[in-house]
């Protein structure tokens, strides 16, 4: 998909929000605010629409609308900025700061393409426009060429690392994504498919004009908050460079941990949007950056080292959430136990691995790992929730057991659940039911008495 602001969180932005409720508590990315927590399933095929989102135009046409689109044409707009520039940047770190100052500015990256169809040409007159190139069957993803590459100058190939110069622009020539050197892989989904399928069709130094219907872009959810739903682009590209993709291999540390958190919070956009399958997608391939050992020594790569271990955990554990969301509840625990193969203690993936356990019928694994996770945090309602489920599990269903938890303040080195009667009382013999069979015995009695006399 498309490019997008990273969506991790402090520590202490984390710690100063509400707590979400046992619910919510494991249900998300552990460096993301997630949707809402939904019943599981197999959503996050990504959604592209299927039909022309300027089909009801097609029909007919008020004389309003022409004058409105005559007007927009005739009228010449300039360029303005948004607020947000979001852009996923695979360039040195220490070119950051140098290009987020100059892509943050009102200053167009193609000074000298400011032809009619940038600034002012509505895009249903592009879609329908006779000099612009397809570059799908369907004519929703159009080009025209601004400057060609050399004669013998190159095109990028399927899984190729490619660098472009980009910005990207809504009909109203709002600015909403801007980038002077974007690197990515073609194929990987770290851009939008228009961007993508546009990189496949240039020559290197090739400059062209790029036009996208929404659903190579951002599809009906939009990209809050500067791009509405089903809303088409119109870019300006650049191919600078192309190379084969680097083997993870031959990075140093530095690299992998810069590539790894752009596939993460690739995942975590996606993961937003409720596409779980691109997700777990994206947060596998950051594994397979994280994973790989660098040949980089000394103190500084050791270091390092620490920071993928680090990163690597978030993954796993982001990808687990995933898997639940798609009710791939074996993966799910095979994750979570790879997390608590690095870290034994990750209370998150303790959790998770515990409830699934408990969900399979492995019950002393499962109580395990729910009262290890209780010690680390005593207080978490989620947890004491799971545990009453494991032990009525455990008793077979019956309502003579429960659990109750211990206060957070005693509960000490001691996390072992206990077992309290149910308050249901067994019955008894009241002293109602006693009167009435003595009264029964006696009636008998004085009958006996009776008939014994009269004989």
């Amino acid at each position: 998909m498309a490019s997008l602001a990273p969506c991790s969180e402090t520590e202490e932005a984390k710690e100063s929000k509400v707590d979400p409720g046992p619910a919510e508590t494991f249900s998300r990315p552990e460096d993301v605010d997630g949707p809402a927590e939904k019943e599981p399933g197999p959503q996050g095929e990504e959604s592209h629409g299927k039909e022309d989102v300027r089909g009801e135009e097609n029909g007919s046409t008020t004389e309003e609308d022409k004058s409105n689109r005559e007007s927009r044409t005739m009228e010449p707009r300039s360029l303005r900025k948004m607020n947000s520039w979001k852009t996923v940047r695979f360039q040195d770190p220490s070119e950051t700061e140098a290009s987020a100052e100059r892509d943050s500015s009102s200053d167009s990256l193609f000074p000298d393409a400011e032809m009619e169809e940038w600034t002012s040409t509505c895009f249903e007159e592009l879609f329908m426009a006779k000099d612009w190139e397809d570059i799908s069957d369907d004519r929703l993803l159009r080009k025209r060429v601004l400057k060609r590459g050399p004669p013998q100058a190159p095109c990028p190939t399927w899984g190729q690392e490619v660098t472009v110069k980009m910005e990207g622009v809504l009909e109203d020539r709002s600015v909403v994504e801007k980038d002077c050197k974007l690197v990515f892989v073609i194929g990987e989904r770290d851009v939008t498919q228009a961007l993508e399928e546009c990189a496949l069709s240039m020559q290197k130094e090739e400059i062209t004009l790029l036009l996208a219907d929404s659903q190579y872009a951002y599809g009906l959810l939009g990209r809050d908050p500067d791009i509405p739903a089903w809303t088409p682009l119109l870019y300006q590209v650049q191919l600078l460079d192309l190379q084969d993709k680097p083997d993870p291999l031959t990075l140093a540390v530095a690299d992998r941990i810069r590539i790894g958190n752009q596939k993460r919070e690739r995942g975590n956009f996606h993961f937003q949007r409720e596409e779980f399958n691109m997700a777990a997608r994206a947060y596998s391939m950051a594994l397979e950056v994280l994973t790989t050992r660098s040949r980089d020594g000394g103190t500084d790569g050791e270091v390092l080292e620490e920071e993928v271990h680090d990163y690597r955990i978030k993954c796993l554990n982001n990808l687990a959430t995933a898997h639940l969301k798609l009710e791939q509840l074996d993966e799910a625990l095979h994750t979570s136990q790879d997390v608590l193969v690095l870290e034994p203690d990750n209370v998150k993936a303790l959790y998770r691995a515990g409830k699934l356990l408990s969900d399979r019928g492995e019950y002393k694994e499962a109580m395990e790992k729910l009262k290890k996770a209780l010690k680390l945090e005593p207080a978490t309602k989620a947890i004491h929730v799971e545990l009453s489920k494991l032990v009525r599990r455990q008793s077979g269903g019956r309502e003579i057991q429960e659990w109750k938890s211990k206060p957070a303040e005693i509960l000490g080195e001691s996390v072992a659940p206990f077992l309290v009667p149910s308050k249901k009382k067994p019955p008894g013999i009241s002293w109602k039911f006693l009167l009435g069979a003595l009264v029964v015995a006696l009636g008998s009695l004085v009958t006996s008495v009776v008939l014994t006399a009269r004989n």
